[in-house]
């Protein structure tokens, strides 16, 4: 069975960066990722690389920025008073926090600088800017079907 707008996958993947480095990967935790066509686990870049693949396929697809986790975006970048930091999570460069927002959700920022009081926090993924190389190994293919409430099931 090919993998089609309708398909839940089972799969393992490598992302790599230009120089070859691996910035994740499923193989590490032996764990493949299981996800539904659209589901939002993946951009839309990553997504279409699986279209038409088949279990037991292995491919490797090479991604503009703007297909994988898209360009920096200026307006994700905050300057925060060095005070709103504790002891416990200290304003260092290229600390990695997560920030609670208003509805309870978490997101990390990095830390990019710290200048006197002030600290430049980057909100952008880590990855975006970066033309990424995409390595899959297609495990299973099973169709979802969508029920008239609007929920999906997978058949095995």
């Amino acid at each position: 069975m090919m993998i089609n707008a309708d398909s839940e996958v089972v799969f393992h993947f490598s992302i790599k960066l230009p120089d070859g480095s691996v910035a994740d990967s499923t193989k590490v935790s032996g764990k493949p990722a299981k996800l539904v066509i659209g589901d939002g686990s993946l951009t839309p870049g990553f997504e279409a690389c699986l279209l038409g693949l088949e279990a037991g396929s292995e491919a490797s697809f090479t991604l503009p920025p703007e297909q994988a986790f898209g360009m920096p975006n200026p307006d994700n970048i905050y300057y925060v008073e060095r005070d709103k930091f504790s002891p416990e999570t200290p304003a260092e460069e290229g600390t990695i926090i997560a920030f609670t927002q208003p509805d309870g959700t978490e997101l990390p920022g990095i830390i990019r600088s710290v200048a006197g009081q002030s600290v430049t926090v980057d909100f952008n993924h880590p990855l975006a800017g970066q033309t990424l190389t995409f390595d899959v190994e297609i495990i299973e293919v099973n169709p979802v079907s969508k029920s008239t409430d609007g929920s999906t099931t997978t058949a095995h």
